[in-house]
């Protein structure tokens, strides 16, 4: 499973030193969380930020745009360095075609859905995906609880996605850490995000990313087991 760090609860003063703490800690991809007050009821971050991220590392760049009219912001961000950009299905009018343009530019894209919102809402555009992000919190705030039937929608997910033959990723945002990766992974994450639980570790940013590393292998280790 690969590992991205969300810089959302990081420390913004120090955003190069950040970003390469969690990388020397071994993620696999940055997250960049972007909300802008209206489709959620926070805001956080543009372009300006992301291509500060793309100047300080040379992993991957997730960028999710929690965001109204994200077809507005699509090249900015692409031209900022975003290898990954996600959007809302509940934020798209015309979602295949917002998909289509994130391709076009050079991106690879990806569909997000809320907790409420049901799979079926995403089946038509899932083989035009790279990525689905299932929200496993209610988007706009890093620190919130995971969402216990955040599991279950995970297996049927991964279980859509197969029955396609797709390789997209799925992954899982909201309330995850090393006391719930290996739940996470087991319902067939292949990237999980995680903001607080490392930047707000113990033992610093890398600590963080090591800690959940460590819960991922202990976790294979024991299905393996039982197997």
């Amino acid at each position: 499973m690969k590992i991205a760090p969300s810089i959302l609860s990081c420390d913004f003063a120090r955003l190069a030193d950040e970003v390469q703490a969690v990388e020397s800690g071994g993620a696999d991809w940055i997250h960049v969380d972007v909300m802008d007050g209206h489709f959620v009821p926070n805001i956080t971050i543009g372009p300006l930020i992301t291509a500060g991220v793309r100047r300080s590392t040379d992993l991957p760049v997730d960028v999710h745009l929690m965001i109204e009219e994200p077809d507005r912001y699509l090249e900015a961000f692409v031209l900022a360095g975003a290898d990954w950009v996600t959007v809302h299905a509940e934020a798209c009018v015309h979602l295949h075609r917002t998909i289509e343009e994130i391709r076009r530019l050079g991106a690879k894209p990806g569909v997000a859905i809320n907790p409420a919102t049901p799979l079926a809402a995403i089946s038509d555009i899932l083989p035009y995906v790279d990525l689905v992000l299932v929200m496993s919190v209610n988007p706009g705030f890093g620190g919130q609880s995971y969402i216990p039937t955040s599991t279950a929608k995970m297996v049927r997910a991964r279980a859509l996605l197969d029955n396609l033959g797709s390789d997209a990723e799925l992954q899982v945002d909201g309330g995850v850490g090393s006391g719930n990766a290996a739940e996470v992974q087991a319902a067939g994450a292949s990237v999980l995000v995680a903001g607080s639980a490392v930047y707000g570790h113990a033992e610093g940013a890398a600590g963080g990313v090591r800690s959940i590393r460590e819960a991922l292998s202990q976790g294979v280790a024991t299905s393996q087991g039982e197997g």
